[in-house]
């Protein structure tokens, strides 16, 4: 049974290109780290989670919320995926099951978002709330959707269907559904992280 079926809306993709040997410690048996043009690149991704269902089931005050996660890409099999170093929720039941069940990597902390709309421009900010301090990722984009063309780097980002996490000496395997994206081109955007504190790097 699917663990968690969810629409994602509103993603922030901020990307950053990394040397490979920081990320082979994450590395899952089995698979090997994938990379564009000789480029590997770590990914933290904002969105909402809505009309969520968690085995089959809407559970109250578990539908709509926000997700705020730290990721990079593997290969395995020829089947392109990602593995998440840490994925922030507000909500302590999916940090439980997903940890315990699924052996995911969840951290639960107190979260908000902002999305507004002008003639001009969207703005979309993603919060969570570490040791009393905000941190945030924010976007502000033109109006209009454009595709993500074929193999470009955006398509290398956004067009995974496999996630692949580490526990111990074994690798597990699951399939991530979801159609292809469309993007909106980034005028403006702002990072208050601190990735010491919130990622220990």
């Amino acid at each position: 049974m699917t663990f968690l079926k969810a629409y994602w809306k509103n993603l922030i993709l901020i990307n950053y290109e990394v040397d490979p040997k920081i990320l082979k410690p994450f590395v899952p048996l089995g698979t090997e780290l994938d990379s564009y043009n000789g480029k590997y690149f770590v990914s933290i991704v904002g969105f909402l989670f809505m009309d969520t269902k968690v085995l089959g089931i809407k559970l109250p005050y578990h539908v709509n919320f926000e997700e705020v996660n730290l990721r990079f890409y593997v290969q395995r099999h020829g089947e392109r995926g990602v593995v998440f170093i840490k994925e922030i929720v507000p909500k302590p039941l999916i940090t439980l099951v997903a940890n315990s069940i699924y052996h995911e990597h969840y951290f639960t902390a107190e979260m908000k978002h902002q999305w507004t709309n002008s003639e001009t421009s969207k703005s979309f900010e993603y919060q969570w709330k570490l040791k009393d301090r905000w941190q945030s990722i924010s976007v502000e984009t033109e109006t209009e959707f454009i595709s993500i063309p074929e193999n470009s780097e955006e398509q290398f980002i956004t067009e995974h269907y496999f996630g692949y996490t580490k526990h111990k000496n074994k690798t597990f395997e699951y399939e991530v559904v979801h159609p292809s994206w469309r993007q909106l081109k980034v005028k403006n955007y702002t990072i208050n992280i601190d990735f010491e504190a919130n990622y220990g790097l």
